[in-house]
């Protein structure tokens, strides 16, 4: 789901470091359990893992949309189920062996989309209601969001390991989903304007720090 996540992240020759705590990486470490027998079922009936990375993104797409057009919490349970697509779709490529590059890439691509899709959605809505601050926070979250998948992508082309960060997509997409279900726009928003931002700095002084041992 981040630049912070794809299919099945394949493997690159990005230089070791030492690597923190992310709920990403916890939840990872349990998910399985869950999405392994789901994936074999899916599997045997021959279901692509693009197929259910493509159902992801037409739901984050419809959730936009009806965040568009004022129904916030409805927009949040469509984003909610775009979630486990997003999901699966990697640990479907695990278990059929259907690892590929593209595959790889296709499920980050859409991953920004599918994020920036519902940001828009905000962002329109406030728009016509002529909410200001919820125009800026919107922006500042699209920024600091897409600011952490750079930080990763431009670091490990660098050969530099970058998956630190206390806000990777995992954190962003439930903030974002409970502020849509719950309607609480403004608190979700200042959470993930500060927090992606922060997080793309970390990855800054991470980078620094790891260039500076090379």
């Amino acid at each position: 789901m981040d630049g912070s996540k794809t299919r099945d992240e394949v493997k690159t020759s990005a230089r070791p470091s030492r690597e923190y705590w992310t709920l990403t990486a916890w939840v990872r470490g349990w998910s399985d359990v869950i999405l392994i027998p789901l994936s074999r079922v899916l599997a045997r009936l021959g279901v692509q893992p693009n197929v259910l990375s493509t159902i992801g993104f037409l739901a984050a797409l419809a959730a936009g949309a009806v965040v568009a057009a004022g129904y916030v919490s409805l927009g949040g349970w469509l984003f909610l189920l775009s979630g486990p697509f997003d999901a699966l779709d990697g640990a479907l490529a695990r278990t059929a062996g259907l690892e590929t590059r593209f595959g790889a890439f296709l499920d980050s691509f859409i991953d920004r989309y599918s994020e920036a899709a519902v940001l828009l959605g905000i962002l329109w809505w406030s728009t016509l209601h002529g909410n200001h601050i919820l125009v800026l926070l919107t922006f500042l979250t699209l920024v600091g969001s897409f600011m952490v998948s750079y930080a990763r992508a431009r670091a490990e082309g660098l050969n530099i390991s970058c998956k630190v960060g206390v806000f990777t997509r995992l954190e962003r997409f439930i903030v974002l989903t409970l502020a849509l279900l719950t309607s609480q726009l403004l608190v979700g928003l200042v959470i993930l304007a500060f927090l992606t931002n922060f997080t793309a700095v970390q990855r800054l002084f991470h980078v620094y720090r790891q260039s500076l041992n090379q």
